[in-house]
């Protein structure tokens, strides 16, 4: 009967307490520098990386939809403020099918589509799909190194056959963003080397389907200041 402590601070005031709910709510995302278009929401330390640990590790799954919100707010800032009248297309980076199975619940699929629900509600055109898999089995990341990450992962990916997933009342014609008419978004939870959103964007690219950008909820790599304007 007693509230949970806050999966961020501790704080018993229920899963999420309104700090940490703030917290995810007003930290600007940040350009990181795994890919020229790839946005993170805010840095992997503090209750930001044990609310992410606490959803992806210990199925906290109340926390996918302020999680959600964080991740669309990074897709946001990764697309400019005009973002263009295409729809978009959230595509989450997979997580191997052994690690689905031992957390019995895909993280970064549910909060792509949380994400895309938040994008929803003001106003855009968003839905998740889970267009990429794994091709070949890859080794732990933890514990390599940049380069080694690189290598685990390269030629890992390959995406499903997106035919079924065409907009029917979008058919393909010069100018349209991508075969299946959306514009297309690489999502994860975090970024660390980069390693898998350049994977991942080798695979959707070799389909005919180049992300437009990349936005992930955390970064554990310094991420890059905006840049300045001229004379500032």
């Amino acid at each position: 009967m007693l509230p949970a402590p806050c999966a961020g601070c501790g704080a018993d005031l229920g899963h999420l307490c309104p700090e940490c709910r703030h917290l995810l709510a007003s930290t600007p995302p940040t350009p990181v520098a795994a890919l020229p278009r790839a946005h993170a929401a805010a840095p992997y330390d503090g209750p930001v990386r044990r609310l992410l640990l606490a959803h992806k590790e210990r199925g906290a799954l109340g926390l996918a939809g302020p999680l959600g919100d964080t991740l669309a707010r990074a897709v946001r800032s990764a697309l400019g403020p005009c973002p263009g009248p295409a729809p978009l297309l959230l595509v989450p980076v997979p997580s191997a099918r052994a690690a689905v199975r031992a957390r019995g619940h895909d993280p970064t699929l549910r909060l792509a589509r949380a994400a895309a629900g938040a994008l929803r509600r003001e106003g855009l055109d968003a839905r998740a799909l889970p267009l990429l898999r794994h091709a070949r089995p890859v080794a732990d990341q933890a514990g390599l190194s940049a380069a080694e990450r690189h290598r685990n992962l390269r030629g890992a990916l390959t995406v499903r056959p997106p035919g079924r997933f065409r907009r029917p009342d979008r058919p393909d014609r010069p100018g349209r963003p991508g075969p299946t008419g959306y514009r297309t978004v690489l999502v994860d939870d975090l970024v660390t080397t980069g390693a898998s959103l350049v994977e991942a964007t080798r695979a959707l690219s070799a389909a005919g389907l180049p992300p437009a950008a990349a936005a992930t909820v955390a970064a554990a790599v310094p991420r890059r200041a905006p840049a300045l304007s001229p004379g500032r």
